[in-house]
């Protein structure tokens, strides 16, 4: 439905069209809903041409009433393109073009408050009869020379341009209805199987993972998880110990890159009283903590090399000796050891123990990036929604579609916690709004925004006739939809509202490179 035109609004092409028409003509392009009603003007917002008789006019209260009905039922005649539906009230001349989409008709383009330079003198009795009417406070011959006048030869230009606009408006609106659509198949799906303990995740990779979880939790065997920065590795070792046999003792988790040999020694291991200098008291070790539990030891990378050697004893032996002290403590921990980096590459360039990483390698998990699973953005961006305003006592809120499309634009170095932080930061400063608004995006470093792309297109188009602007605007339409459809010319005709016969002779025009079969 066409009864919010913020969003079309928002469309780059909608808004450089616009402001072309204004500018060459000096007239407005305005919206209708599929019973011809001016959207604009049920939200209060009365835009009138550039000219003084369509502004007395359209504040004039009778004289609104009687535009509104001039444009409902001018195009409730509109066909299937852009067409000059006949005067209005006033005598002036009303341009539409239809917006269809889902099949039916929802609204319409259109254009109005000008005169064809052809025929301007006899509409100008049916102008000064009306002004007098409905009793203007202008000079009706004068405000009668003030309305823009186009030739009969550039009426077809300007409604091949506003069917440009309406189909690219049709376009978005489908793409916007398959994307909501799915985010309502994935909210369903949240309630099933796409889940490990807090690790969420839909996509095939993600499944496979929770498969070789199901068959590690009721086991004790030593895990290495490698993956990136954010993937979650954490979450993986707190699932593996919440859900297996050690689940009622302790789980302990250390950052290896986090402290310095003689504070993780200490750390690990823990100290006697008297040991080094600030050694108070004896202190157990986080190993004797985790007696019976899990130790999730990440980064072990980082490791010094004589580090190193105190933690292989812990895996082969299960003892270790505190810092200063003599007699070996004996522990039962699960160890689950985590790395960004390989540790393979690491082995062969001898800056970590081949043993060691025998020990911990018993069985390995890989984490994918979030950038190699994109499709698990919307069901990740339901979690941290309904996540963060639990934590935070905020309402529930939703994501514009637009904003959950801009998310598989960006490759999210950070990963999943780099998607948790920018969800949040929407939240907040989207304050008591029920739906994160587009403009609330972080702008991704190293893109082209698409302002700016417009632009270029617009300087290279716009700069000289009509003809041009429409000729570059669709055949960067055209250009565009073959990347992203990968060529595909049937999906991108159908996108478009054009056959594909259209279409291959549109590319033929063009001249555009390796699509002319």
């Amino acid at each position: 439905m066409l009864n919010d035109t913020r969003r079309m609004e928002e469309l780059h092409i909608v808004r450089k069209i616009r402001e072309t028409v204004r500018r060459w003509w000096g007239i407005e392009l305005s919206f209708t809903d599929g019973n011809g009603f001016v959207l604009d003007h049920g939200k209060g917002i009365i835009i009138p041409p550039q000219n003084r008789i369509c502004t007395a006019c359209l504040s004039d209260k009778e004289g609104l009433r009687r535009c509104n009905q001039s444009i409902e039922q001018a195009v409730a005649r509109v066909g299937d393109k852009g067409q000059l539906l006949g005067p209005c009230h006033m005598g002036l001349e009303i341009v539409a073009a239809p917006i269809q989409f889902s099949g039916d008709r929802q609204g319409s383009l259109f254009a109005c408050g000008f005169l064809l330079k052809e025929k301007a003198e006899h509409a100008r009795p049916q102008a000064m009869a009306e002004s007098k009417t409905l009793k203007l406070p202008v000079l009706a011959e004068e405000a009668f020379d003030t309305v823009q006048r186009i030739g009969e030869r550039e009426v077809p230009l300007l409604a091949d341009l506003m069917d440009t606009t309406v189909e690219e408006i049709a376009a978005y609106q489908g793409a916007l209805l398959q994307q909501e659509s799915r985010i309502r198949d994935l909210q369903d799906e949240l309630g099933g199987r796409y889940r490990f303990a807090d690790i969420i995740g839909k996509s095939e990779r993600m499944r496979k993972l929770y498969a070789l979880l199901d068959k590690l939790v009721a086991s004790d065997v030593t895990v290495l998880i490698h993956g990136e920065n954010g993937t979650g590795k954490e979450l993986i070792a707190r699932a593996l110990h919440f859900n297996g046999p050690r689940k009622d003792k302790p789980f302990i988790a250390q950052n290896c890159s986090a402290l310095n040999d003689q504070l993780l020694e200490s750390e690990l291991f823990g100290h006697v009283k008297g040991s080094f200098t600030g050694a108070t008291r004896d202190k157990p070790g986080l190993f004797k903590v985790a007696d019976g539990g899990t130790f999730f030891l990440d980064e072990v990378a980082d490791m010094s090399p004589a580090m190193q050697v105190k933690v292989l004893r812990v895996l082969q032996e299960g003892t270790f000796v505190p810092v200063g002290g003599t007699k070996p403590e004996t522990v039962d921990v699960r160890i689950i050891a985590a790395s960004n980096k390989d540790l393979r590459d690491a082995v062969a360039r001898r800056q970590f123990r081949e043993d060691l990483f025998y020990r911990l390698h018993v069985v390995a998990l890989e984490v994918p990036p979030l950038r190699e699973r994109l499709e698990d953005l919307p069901v990740l961006a339901e979690h941290f929604l309904a996540a963060i305003a639990q934590r935070t006592g905020q309402p529930r809120k939703r994501l514009h579609p637009e904003v959950l499309a801009s998310f598989y634009e960006w490759h999210w170095p950070g990963n999943v916690r780099e998607l948790e932080n920018e969800i949040e930061r929407l939240m907040v400063l989207a304050g008591d709004a029920e739906v994160i608004p587009p403009e609330l995006r972080s702008p991704r470093p190293g893109t082209p925004s698409e302002p700016t792309r417009m632009a270029a297109l617009v300087q290279r188009g716009l700069g000289s006739n009509l003809a041009a602007a429409v000729g570059a605007l669709e055949r960067e339409l055209i250009e565009t939809g073959l990347r992203e459809t990968g060529g595909n010319k049937s999906k991108l005709a159908e996108r478009l509202g054009v056959s594909r016969t259209t279409l291959i002779k549109k590319i033929r025009e063009y001249g555009i490179a390796g699509h002319h079969e």
